[in-house]
């Protein structure tokens, strides 16, 4: 319907003031914020957002840390504050559900997300390990000697094995790369056994996520939105946030240059957003804000999602061009920095006090900038946020089975795939059944290839029929096994952005 305020082109209904107030799509790699203390509607905000892109044909990238976001996977079910909401602002309210995947790092409620250890880097891997410096320096020197002896690191035993190995050797390896103590090696021992006991050790292996299957699109054309499962991993914040920069980093690495398109590729909504600068080295931080800045020439779109403007620094902040402030509480002077910062964020309004608003806000209710036609923020106005069309709340366990069962990647990632790699060639140098000379990267590339050509003949052996979890599993391994072979350059970009060594 032309006269629908949520049906127009180019266009997201974002809520209304005096007008309606609308996300354009060109404008939606710009990033984002929705911020707002607890309770007071950014979930709301950031499911209205999520089904706008989708409807667009882009694919929408959500981590739900509290379970709240699930139920867009479910049609709206008319209650009433909604409908209500739906009339209040002149548009009709019509139930509607989406396309929607689920992920878990722990595989528990969702499919499982696994990266490599090398595909992670040591400046990532010293973060989520909470490694000092000098630690830091000697697992920068193991990813050094594994990657000069065509070792790969696909999983937590191949970093013990490695770390065992440049311990053992480490007065040869000295003269190189400097100093190796073991009390160094002995700390990285035993956070990654911290890691493990919080479940780590299912996050880091193969079949790893093909990061761009998270961009392909459903068959009616309209977007996936792929949810993380992260009520468990929010447990371990700094796995969680070095987990999504990852995420981000790998999108930078892959994606091509594709300038200012008509809509984003992807957009990414990060929750607790706070938890991906809380105390961060330096380092890292640098690297973040260079991902954040440059991503959007990729038609990726960041949006962080969290509690203060504050959480967000000031050189990430400023590259956020579509902002949705819910009310925040001024009960301490920290409060009231954040007050005073979220208001002078804003393109002022004469009609009112942005500032005096911010904190009287109804819930549902949020001081909205979006980008206008020529690329400048619009005067912030007070917004009532329009309703979702889908269920607000989290699904049931059984519901949620329903929804994996019709996932397009069923199978693809659900069983774990362990190929030969650091652990068993260290392995067998160490009972003589080789040679003990380093492995070249020739020999190990071949005996890769060679898997990958036998795994992939087994599974075309029948035609015409679907292939088994089993095999579906093999598939993606061995694919994965290629894009390690087959994308080093990729992987350098990507540890160059994050730090990491070659």
């Amino acid at each position: 319907m032309a006269d629908d305020p949520n049906n127009v082109p180019g266009k997201i209904l974002v809520g209304k003031a005096e007008d309606y107030i609308y996300l354009l799509l060109r404008y939606g790699n710009r990033h984002g914020l929705v911020a707002g203390a607890t309770g007071t509607g950014k979930t709301v905000t950031l499911q209205k957002l999520a089904e706008g892109f989708c409807n667009a044909g882009t694919c929408v990238f959500a981590a739900d840390v509290k379970g709240d976001l699930s139920g867009i996977a479910m049609p709206g079910d008319g209650a009433r504050p909604f409908v209500a909401r739906a009339e209040e602002i002149g548009m009709k309210y019509e139930p509607d559900q989406f396309r929607c995947v689920f992920w878990d790092v722990f595989g528990e409620k969702g499919h499982p997300v696994r990266a490599t250890i090398a595909e992670m880097g040591p400046l990532l891997l010293a973060r989520i390990l909470q490694l000092n410096d000098i630690q830091s320096g000697v697992l920068n020197i193991v990813f050094r000697v594994a990657d000069e002896q065509g070792l790969a690191l696909l999983d937590l035993k191949d970093l013990r094995a490695m770390l065992t190995y440049v311990s053992e050797n480490a007065s040869d390896l000295q003269q190189r790369y400097g100093n190796v103590s073991a009390a160094s090696i002995g700390a990285i021992q035993r956070q990654l056994l911290v890691l493990e006991n919080q479940g780590a050790d299912k996050f880091f292996g193969e079949p790893a996520l093909d990061i761009l299957d998270l961009l392909k699109p459903d068959i009616d054309g309209r977007g996936f939105i792929h949810i993380l499962k992260a009520e468990k991993l929010i447990n371990s914040p700094n796995l969680y946030a070095t987990f999504l920069f990852w995420l981000l980093s790998e999108l930078f690495a892959k994606l091509p240059e594709v300038g200012d398109p008509d809509k984003p590729k992807l957009v990414f909504f990060f929750d607790e957003a706070h938890l991906l600068f809380a105390d961060a080295p330096k380092a890292l931080l640098q690297a973040i804000e260079q991902v954040v800045r440059l991503i959007r020439s990729k038609g990726v779109g960041v949006y962080f999602v969290t509690q203060s403007p504050l959480d967000v620094p000031d050189t990430v902040l400023g590259q956020l061009g579509n902002r949705a402030q819910h009310a925040l509480r001024a009960f301490t002077p920290r409060d009231q920095k954040a007050v005073k910062t979220a208001a002078d964020t804003f393109r002022q309004n004469p009609a009112f006090s942005t500032a005096d608003v911010i904190t009287k806000l109804n819930v549902g209710e949020a001081l909205v900038s979006m980008l206008e036609g020529s690329g400048a923020p619009a005067m912030v106005s007070r917004t009532k946020i329009a309703p979702p069309a889908s269920r607000v709340g989290p699904i049931t366990d059984a519901e949620l089975r329903e929804v994996q069962d019709s996932s397009p990647f069923k199978g693809k990632y659900d069983v774990a795939v362990d190929r030969e790699s650091a652990f068993e060639i260290l392995q067998a140098r160490a009972q003589g059944r080789t040679s003990g000379g380093p492995v070249g990267a020739n020999e190990q590339e071949g005996g890769l290839l060679s898997q990958i050509g036998a795994s992939l003949g087994g599974l075309f052996v029948s035609k015409g029929k679907r292939p088994s979890v089993a095999q579906s599993a093999i598939r993606s391994a061995a694919t994965s096994a290629a894009r390690t072979v087959g994308s080093a350059v990729a992987r350098e970009i990507l540890r160059g952005i994050t730090g990491g060594m070659k």
